[in-house]
């Protein structure tokens, strides 16, 4: 008898387990996936990079983009790492550091996520001040590394 009631007390645990990990990921339905920048030139794929922080990276970017992380100082644009460690907040924004290409700037920055398909992204030079804000919006996975409409 002893045993079966350490069986359920298990049984209880895991099943508690399960119930709060979806729940968990529900918390940030719509943040992991490819995203397209206002001028849709930058196509950033944002997922887990560890520690429940995301991270996202340039899976494509048109010509125009290219030059001017060059220009910038970034010789390779498609690839590399612009979110870093951007952590969810208790008001539910994501919290981290933006890399800028052109400028070869790191910023501070923040992302909202009002619906499944936009994303609000601002980044700030020091304190708050200095800021700049966008409006990405989801890009259809099946379209990756193709420019969508």
């Amino acid at each position: 008898m002893r045993w079966m009631k350490s069986f359920l007390v298990v049984l209880t645990a895991i099943a508690g387990l399960v119930t709060v990990s979806p729940a968990s990921a529900q918390d940030v339905p719509f943040t992991y996936g490819v995203w397209r920048n206002p001028k849709n030139s930058v196509h950033v794929e944002i997922k887990p990079c560890g520690g429940g922080r995301a991270c996202g990276f340039v899976v494509w970017a048109n010509d125009d983009a290219k030059a001017d992380a060059k220009k910038g100082g970034t010789p390779e644009l498609v690839g590399l790492q612009l979110l870093r460690d951007f952590q969810l907040q208790k008001n539910g924004s994501w919290k981290g550091k933006v890399f800028v290409p052109d400028l070869n700037m790191n910023f501070n920055g923040t992302a909202d996520f009002p619906d499944a398909t936009t994303m609000k992204a601002k980044g700030c030079l020091i304190g708050g001040f200095l800021c700049k804000s966008q409006t990405w919006r989801r890009v259809d996975v099946a379209a990756r590394g193709m420019p969508s409409s």
